[in-house]
């Protein structure tokens, strides 16, 4: 069974679980994957409010709780939709808090997952551009792996994150958090301004490295950038790891 960790942030958490039945042959009802979907966003504080130092408690310890209650209602493989809760600082308590509680549960890496994506289905790139939460871009969290990979990362100026794709997701009157369904045209407007910066640059693809932006984001191609959404590589290797025949071309 499928478990997901939701409400991080709670529209993350719906569209990985439709993007599971998206990517899931079947014909009726039952032909589906059990899936179970934990929203609990209450309990989890805000990963990137976490590693600027804007707040004490990390996130981890509240993801592996959930991570327990999902293993102990049966999941056997974890999907995590939050490219931030895969920093190094939060993934790791994550880990740790399984590992003490004897869990079995399997945990893919978003980011890890994502970059072998792009390895398999783009070997010919070499120029990968990123947009993210201003937590996922200073603590390099797509930079690092992208880099480890043999990629050169093209990212926003310090002063275009922080003033235009950071906004896009968190402003209080039109980021995505706040305004998910409809999505507000100033935060599509943000991203296609950044997303225009990265093309410029020479990125061949970009990354959506933040939950939120493929709500915004829906195409395959941007500004001529393959787009690589890193929710749909991650409800795609969820399948195939309950059932690769479920999984459509």
């Amino acid at each position: 069974m499928i478990g997901i960790v939701g409400g991080i942030g709670p529209y993350a958490g719906i569209d990985l679980l439709k993007t599971i039945y998206d990517n899931t042959l079947a014909k009726k009802d039952q032909d589906h994957l059990d899936t179970l979907l934990f929203s609990l966003p209450s309990k989890i504080m805000d990963r990137t409010e976490y590693l600027l130092g804007m707040i004490d408690e990390n996130p981890g310890y509240s993801i592996a709780k959930i991570i327990l209650d999902l293993e102990k209602s049966g999941a056997t493989v974890i999907g995590i939709p939050c490219n931030t809760a895969h920093s190094s600082e939060i993934f790791a308590v994550v880990t740790e808090a399984l590992y003490k509680q004897g869990s079995q549960i399997k945990v893919l890496h978003m980011i890890n997952e994502t970059v072998d994506f792009i390895k398999i289905k783009f070997p010919h790139f070499s120029r990968i551009g990123v947009l993210s939460t201003t937590g996922t871009y200073k603590h390099k969290i797509y930079s690092n792996v992208l880099k480890s990979n043999g990629f050169t990362v093209i990212q926003p100026t310090l002063q275009m994150q922080e003033e235009f794709v950071h906004p896009a997701i968190y402003h209080s009157d039109y980021g995505i958090k706040s305004n998910s369904n409809p999505f507000h045209p100033q935060a599509k407007e943000n991203l296609d301004h950044a997303m225009a910066y990265l093309k410029e640059k020479g990125a061949e693809a970009v990354i959506l490295g933040c939950t939120e932006i493929p709500l915004v984001v829906t195409t395959e191609q941007v500004h001529g950038m393959m787009v690589i959404n890193p929710t749909n590589v991650l409800a795609r290797k969820l399948i195939q790891h309950i059932d690769p025949a479920k999984l459509k071309p």
